[in-house]
């Protein structure tokens, strides 16, 4: 099977042998690097991190490794139980922690587990200090407490009602807005966390909810990335339902895709759109994305009088981006909202929340909503090359032949022409070159994909 250690994590598949899957040696291993790392981070000896895991069926067995790990190196643990990611990123700061660790694949399929690592913010880990918990993991470079300096193990179960509580508590969200326009929502909760607290915060919100698979299991009913090969059931749910639309979340929760009446994907890609549309239409301002998302976030950014800035693929850049030009709101096309307003960290409650306020302000219907924005269509193709071929030096090769056009290196090549884009990102695993496209129509999208896929052929002489 799979372990894969990187800067942001390390995230793996159950079982096996040691090194080569998520084994409870691993997690001990990476739950006392990281114990180490923050220990000399924060440069005092008494620590306090939070940890929160979703429903996953390895979840507990993980969850008591790392939280007995970490106790065993003197630090104290303020453990949420079942939680959401966006859940642990704002319990971090409420509870003056050092830090935080988030037990949870993610989209993965339900063999996954992974620890995602948080600082005292409630932020992921950048790069460096990402390597530098590698580097102590690989090395073994940790010691443990003795017993009269074991940390102290306390559990808090209310943080999923805390975190509906902090949602209803932006600004921008007002409950008694929202009830009369008595909303009726099919929630596909993937048998995770999502299934618990979506529905606590729509009925927070006076919202009729019609739940599908949010009985927290771990047996994930279908592909738990939310896109629309994966989500059959809830397009019939909500159109036999009656309902106004439907809400998709992966298993940690950080992650949102809406359906319409008709049961019709909104478009993952237009979640930060239209969150992105109410926000600017309150507080005008900036925005960022990542180079993979789609352009109409810059359309509806600069029609509200902002500025819009692409960053490179990855939360934490996205959310130094964000930082570094004061934007109210950004995110990832891939339904990820970050408000800063709320915290730093893509969060399907502050999303769904900031959606229903649009749709009740706006009236009409979801379908009608989508209509409203500049209509985009995106590919995702990618192209295998031989091990010996040298990428970076394709990718220069290509950034040279289109130095005319409007383009970008922060991550890969980004090509902006008039109607259009690509992005081509190399893989850090396997030789080969994801290549994404955006054009004004599904078929213009897949031929310049195709397009780029023949230019790389020819360089690279295959």
């Amino acid at each position: 099977m799979t372990l894969i250690k990187s800067i942001s994590g390390i995230r793996g598949t159950i079982g096996g042998v040691p090194g080569e899957n998520l084994t409870p040696l691993d997690a001990v291993k990476f739950a006392a690097a990281y114990g180490t790392w923050l220990s000399d981070y924060r440069g005092r000896d008494k620590l306090q991190v939070v940890i929160g895991r979703d429903a996953r069926l390895s979840g507990a067995m993980i969850q008591q490794l790392v939280v007995s790990t970490l106790l065993g190196m003197g630090i104290d643990v303020i453990d949420l139980g079942l939680s959401t990611t966006p859940t642990v990123e704002i319990a971090v700061p409420l509870e003056k922690a050092d830090g935080g660790i988030i037990l949870t694949a993610s989209h993965n399929p339900k063999q996954w587990n992974a620890l995602k690592l948080l600082n005292e913010r409630g932020e992921f880990l950048n790069a460096l200090e990402g390597a530098r918990i590698l580097e102590i993991a690989e090395g073994e470079q940790f010691s443990f407490a003795p017993v009269d300096a074991l940390g102290e193990h306390k559990i808090n179960d209310a943080y999923l009602d805390i975190h509906v509580d902090e949602v209803l508590g932006l600004e921008l969200v007002d409950a008694e807005a929202i009830k009369p326009r008595k909303f009726k929502v099919v929630v596909d909760g993937v048998c995770s966390t999502g299934g618990i607290a979506i529905p606590k915060l729509l009925d927070a919100l006076g919202v009729n909810v019609v739940k599908l698979y949010c009985e927290p299991t771990g047996h994930f009913p279908h592909n738990p990335e939310p896109l629309r090969e994966h989500l059959g059931a809830i397009c019939r749910k909500v159109v036999e339902a009656g309902a106004d639309f439907g809400i998709v979340v992966d298993p940690d929760v950080d992650r949102l895709a809406f359906i319409d009446e008709k049961g019709e994907m909104f478009g993952e890609e237009y979640t930060l759109v239209a969150c992105a549309d109410y926000v600017l239409g309150k507080t005008p301002g900036n925005t960022v994305s990542n180079l993979s998302s789609t352009r109409a976030l810059r359309d509806v950014t600069e029609k509200h009088g902002g500025a819009y800035r692409a960053a490179a693929v990855g939360e934490v850049n996205v959310v130094s981006a964000m930082k570094d030009s004061n934007a109210v709101i950004g995110g990832e096309g891939n339904g990820g909202i970050i408000y800063p307003a709320s915290h730093y960290g893509r969060d399907a409650l502050v999303g769904t929340a900031l959606f229903l306020m649009l749709l009740t302000e706006r009236g009409g219907t979801v379908s009608q909503l989508r209509k409203s924005y500049p209509a985009y269509f995106m590919s995702k193709k990618k192209i295998e090359l031989t091990p010996e071929l040298d990428v970076d030096a394709l990718l220069e090769k290509l950034t040279l032949k289109h130095q005319k056009e409007e383009h970008s290196t922060v991550d890969g090549l980004k090509i902006d022409f008039p109607d259009s884009w690509v992005h081509l990102r190399k893989s850090n695993t396997e030789p080969i070159i994801r290549i994404y496209t955006e054009a004004q129509s599904q078929q213009g999208a897949d031929d310049l994909a195709d397009r780029f896929i023949g230019e790389i052929s020819g360089l690279a002489g295959l």
